[in-house]
């Protein structure tokens, strides 16, 4: 499977700031992770710290947050990972779902979730 990027939007809850950024798409990850600093810099606070797996299979805490997030027009608000200063900013799972994007690794694009019941 391939990976690929789409231009993701992340937002202040108040919508009074905002960042607009490239996003690796990683539906491995379960969040969004978001460089701290930028996520600072929107005046994004974490609100719980969170356990992730990294890619090494190390075990590290990182804060988490609550943002808007906007990709292709769709906006909702979901839970962004502070990341280290130097991570690329992923777009996981959570997000996606919420967004309603299904992934279609085959043409690298991002396609409607159709939900079950």
């Amino acid at each position: 499977m391939g990976t690929f990027t789409c231009q993701l939007r992340i937002d202040s809850l108040d919508g009074q700031r905002s960042l607009e950024t490239e996003a690796l798409v990683h539906t491995g990850a379960a969040f969004t992770m978001v460089p701290a600093s930028q996520l600072t810099k929107l005046g994004i606070e974490p609100f719980d710290t969170v356990r992730v797996s990294l890619a090494d299979g190390s075990i590290v805490a990182c804060g988490l947050g609550r943002a808007l997030a906007t990709v292709q027009g769709r906006t909702e608000t979901t839970l962004v990972i502070f990341g280290a200063d130097d991570d690329v900013t992923l777009l996981g799972a959570y997000t996606l779902e919420g967004l309603r994007f299904a992934v279609d690794p085959v043409r690298g694009r991002l396609t409607e979730l159709v939900g079950t019941l």
